[in-house]
């Protein structure tokens, strides 16, 4: 196995006892909303809430806020403020954030493979 996701080299037992990479990476990205707001921003550079909320059908605004700050706190994502009326907010990646673009593409070619992989079955 490649020694840099290899997350069983000090504690085969339990990988969660390890810092392992790619469980960390998880960690931080790993919820089901967190994903397509990467990509919405990435696709956008700058965005405002509601237009996040109207593009990412099903999200809910409990689901949103929690997952823009949780990504926020990771410095993937900057939210920016206007002291205006109302209020103006916007979203857009860090360097961090678009840093992941490449790894989503990888993700996606793979995640298309799989698709015609399981449609010829």
């Amino acid at each position: 196995m490649n020694k840099n996701i290899d997350c069983n080299q000090k504690s085969p037992n339990n990988i969660y006892e390890v810092q392992c990479p790619t469980l960390y990476a998880l960690n931080i990205l790993g919820q089901k909303w967190k994903l397509p707001i990467i990509w919405y921003l990435a696709e956008n550079d700058i965005t405002r809430y509601n237009e996040l909320k109207r593009r990412i059908k099903g999200i809910t605004t409990t689901m949103l806020t929690k997952s823009l700050r949780e990504l926020e706190e990771y410095n993937i994502i900057v939210r920016t403020q206007y002291n205006t009326i109302p209020p103006k907010v916007e979203y857009s990646l860090t360097e961090r954030g678009k840093a992941l673009i490449p790894v989503l593409s990888g993700l996606n070619a793979w995640g298309e493979e799989q698709i015609e992989i399981d449609r010829s079955k």
